[in-house]
């Protein structure tokens, strides 16, 4: 295929520019459906002269549906986004960025997507919706499935649909709330993947940050022991990286504490483990919920999230302290991790 779409730069450049952006219409109206065109033409940077000629294209090939709410993908379009995207990514260069970080950190499997989440919102929906492909093509029956917090993985819930296959798969929160929004919280986006999905769900109404004592107390509680074996059991992880500044500062850490990440070189963090660069432990905070030791076990999948250039260092930094099976990033965070020096 690479050396077709290599045939067709020298020979046809036109048509491949036309289908390129035609490509990018029909997936920015499928993350952000119903969505009307003067929105549409504001987020694609065209103009609407330009997009309402290509719209009418799509329409009367039977690929885009026109409605007073909005245009939105019918199945045909549906089919022909999914036929494209390997198109695409061998086309942007996303399957050799994939396979670079493959070797670079010794993951078992890469997902590049287009674009910067840090700019563009809808990047972090196309993460959202590689991870829910990816779900969906391996688990059972009564798997188990831990999911973290934050505005990735709240992404991720968005992009969930129904599926007959996940009436019996269980989505538990993998850790206590953080005192963030509620919708960025893991309890919630526990139960809106279950209820998207037709699944089932458990709830974690704990804390994330307690005291030792707290923890001790707790931790002995019939309710909570039940939802934490739960919680150990699941034999898929979906988790978020974090920055180590952000996430101290939204966790209400003290500022001693921040100042102490910043001049000990913490550049990321998952699992209350704050990691410098070279992917070293440097402090645990005590949390509720999914222990980083939990992850060591062969029997879990364990599925890392994160996008957009600032999250490179971060992602790096986890990387290099526990390659995941699988990482879903971003072009974006993509380039910059392999740009980074080689320790």
């Amino acid at each position: 295929m690479k050396r077709i779409l290599d045939i067709q730069r020298k020979l046809m450049p036109d048509l491949l520019d036309v289908m390129i952006k035609r490509y990018r219409i029909i997936r920015y109206i499928k993350l952000m459906q119903p969505i009307g065109r003067r929105s549409l033409a504001q987020n694609l940077q065209l103009s609407e002269r330009v997009l309402r000629k290509e719209v009418t294209f799509l329409k009367d090939q039977g690929l885009v549906h026109f409605a007073s709410a909005g245009m939105s993908i019918t199945p045909d379009g549906e089919q022909l986004f999914l036929t494209l995207e390997e198109v695409m990514k061998e086309l942007f260069g996303l399957r050799d960025l994939e396979k670079s970080l493959e070797r670079r950190f010794g993951i078992k499997r890469v997902f590049v997507v287009a674009g910067n989440s840090d700019e563009d919102e809808w990047v972090k929906k196309e993460l959202g919706r590689a991870c829910i492909q990816l779900l969906k093509s391996r688990l059972k029956p009564n798997d188990v499935v831990a999911v973290m917090g934050g505005t990735t993985l709240a992404a991720v819930a968005d992009m969930m649909m129904p599926e007959a296959n996940m009436r019996s798969v269980t989505f538990i929160p993998a850790r206590g709330g953080l005192g963030e929004q509620v919708e960025n919280q893991a309890n919630t986006i526990s139960a809106k993947l279950a209820s998207r999905a037709g699944a089932q769900y458990r709830l974690l109404h704990v804390p994330e940050q307690i005291s030792e004592e707290a923890y001790a107390s707790l931790v002995l509680e019939p309710s909570l022991q039940d939802i934490l074996k739960l919680i150990k059991s699941a034999s898929t992880v979906i988790h978020g990286i974090g920055d180590a500044k952000t996430m101290a500062l939204r966790r209400q850490s003290q500022h001693s504490f921040v100042d102490k990440l910043v001049n000990e070189d913490a550049v990321g963090e998952a699992f209350g483990f704050y990691f410098d660069r070279m992917g070293k432990p440097i402090h645990k905070q005590r949390t509720i919920g999914l222990q980083l030791d939990d992850l060591e076990n062969d029997d879990k999948y364990v599925i890392s999230i994160a996008g957009g250039d600032s999250k490179a260092q971060a992602i790096s930094a986890f990387m290099n302290y526990r390659p995941s099976d699988v990482l879903i990033t971003d072009e974006a965070a993509a380039e910059s991790l392999l740009a980074l020096p080689h320790e």
